[in-house]
Order: structure tokens, then sequence, then C-alpha cells
């Protein structure tokens, strides 16, 4: 576990570097927010167009990763909304559960993927992110709807989100480069060197943004919901799909990365959007703390665990 734990504390180390650097107004508080805005539309687009054009890739691949992450993505779905209704939780609150329950941080996955298994590894969590990242979008916010508005815009709102999907650059990029890859157009002059360039600056820039995005002074929160959306993301989520991994005959690498995918904290961007359609956003940013706090021990506990399973 050891040598899992300092091959990742890099990782949050640029973390940490972010939170502290944006608390300092370091360079500006605009460059961060014009940082998000690079990272969205150049830097990770371009890391994932060129992984996913040259990863190799089969239909039987991604069908077997879809129902691995699907079924754990789903479980935890299921369980946040259920439990908080027993637990009777206020609606913004299961929202933020559901939320801290089953979101990812992709940029966090594709970092420690590449960190602990290189360039197949980081490969293979493009894939997955691709995967993930549209069904994600529009169950959370379909149901985040459902429950705050009562079922009123809902139609509109899935409209809405279903065109934001189509216009969201990673996974346009994503389209993109399974294309290439199915033409296997995996060398293109220029292309593909200038997205391998602007990819191999993506991940540092993108975790000081992930450090810079924490929202530690909104951090108020019932220890209930709090404990309830770590167990589900980090132990639920996980466990789900180690399970399902084990009947999909997947390969040993390909089935850690799956499992990163539990492991990881909730995405950030969660705080946003419980602010933005009224969840209970302090309790947001406190799943979002706490998660990205805790996954320092979870991520590499995961893994021994795979490992010690397996050997």
């Amino acid at each position: 576990m050891l040598d899992i734990l300092f091959a990742i504390i890099p990782v949050f180390a640029l973390i940490l570097l972010g939170f502290a650097l944006m608390r300092f107004s370091i360079p500006s508080l605009d460059f961060w927010h014009l940082n998000n805005k690079l990272v969205y539309w150049v830097l990770i687009p371009s890391l994932l167009f060129n992984k996913t054009s040259q990863i190799e890739v089969s239909a039987d691949l991604i069908g077997k990763y879809a129902m691995a992450i699907y079924a754990g993505f789903f479980s935890v779905v299921i369980l946040s909304v259920v439990l908080s209704k027993i637990l009777k939780l206020s609606a913004p609150t299961l929202t933020s559960v559901m939320q801290g329950s089953a979101r990812h941080n992709t940029f966090i996955a594709l970092a420690i993927a590449e960190t602990i298994y290189g360039t197949s590894g980081l490969s293979t969590a493009a894939l997955g992110s691709a995967i993930l990242i549209p069904m994600t979008n529009l169950t959370v916010v379909t149901l985040m709807v459902w429950h705050l508005s009562k079922g009123e815009k809902l139609n509109a709102l899935i409209l809405n989100t279903l065109g934001e999907l189509a216009r969201n650059p990673l996974i346009i990029a994503v389209l993109l480069g399974l294309t290439f890859n199915y033409f296997d157009w995996e060398n293109v002059p220029v292309l593909h060197e200038s997205t391998r360039l602007l990819g191999g600056a993506a991940l540092p820039i993108v975790l000081l943004g992930v450090g810079a995005n924490i929202r530690v002074k909104d951090f108020t929160a019932d220890w209930v919901p709090l404990v309830l959306s770590c167990l589900l993301k980090m132990g639920v989520f996980t466990c789900v799909i180690f399970i399902v991994c084990l009947n999909l005959e997947l390969t040993e690498t390909q089935t850690a990365i799956a499992l990163l995918f539990g492991a990881v904290p909730t995405a950030a961007p969660a705080y946003t959007l419980a602010k933005q359609m009224g969840g209970d956003a302090p309790l947001m940013a406190a799943i979002v703390v706490v998660q990205t706090g805790i996954s320092i021990l979870t991520i590499p506990l995961t893994i021994t665990l795979y490992r010690y399973f397996i050997s």
C-alpha cells in the first residue's frame, strides 16, 4: 500500500498547492476562472482525443466497461435516494447526498491512472470517463429537478441537458477520438503531436484547478448525510464495480482503473450545480472537501485490497 500511497501523494500535493494559490490570489482570482475554461475547452479535450484515438479498444471492451461502471453508478444512485427518504432527509439534502454518492472527479481519476499504470492506464481511464460523463450528467440533473421542483419543467430541463451534452467538449473529443480509432487514423501529422503536447500539460494544470475550486469556507454539514455519501461513493460504488468485473474477464489493469472511479472523490462542480438548482450547497461543499481528503487513503487501500485479492 505504501508504494501506491507514495505514488499518488504528488497528485494530492498539486491539489493542495492549487488550493493555497487560490486562497492567496496567486497569480489572481481571474486567472483561476480563466484556467477552468482553458482546461474544459482545450487541455482535457486534447488529452481525451489523443488517448482514445490510439487506445486498443473494441466493442466488447466498451460493453464490459459500461456494464461494470454503470452497475456501480446506478446502485449508489438508487441507494442514495432510498436511504435519504428512509432517513427523512430534505429534498435539497437528498440531492447533495446523491451527487456525493454518484459523481466522480474525472481529473483525479485520469491523473492517478497515469501515475500508477502509465499511458495504457490513462487511455483506459479516458474510456471510462467517456462512458460515465454523459450518463452521470443526464441522471443527476434529471433527479435533481424531479426532487427540487416536483417534476415541474422536467421535460424542458432534460432537453436542455441533452443539448449541453451534445456541446460538451469532453464528450465531443472522445467521440472524435473513437472515430479516428475506428478508421485507424492513429497518427495524423500535426494533429496528434499538437494534442499530445496539450494533453501533456493538462493533468498538472487540472490538478491545480481542482484544488482552487475546493470551497472550504462554505463547509457546513450534518454528519449523517455526509457519512452516507462517503460510504456509498467509496464503499458501495467500488464494491459493486469489483463484483461485476470479476464476472467479465477484464484484465488486471482494466479492473483496477474501473475501481478508481469508485475510489476517487465526487466532482467539485457538484457544489456549483447544488447552488444553482437549490440543493444543499453547504453540505455539498463539505462532501467535496471530506471525500477529497479521505480519498488519499481510499484510493491506495482500494488498489491494495484488489491486488491482494487477485494474488
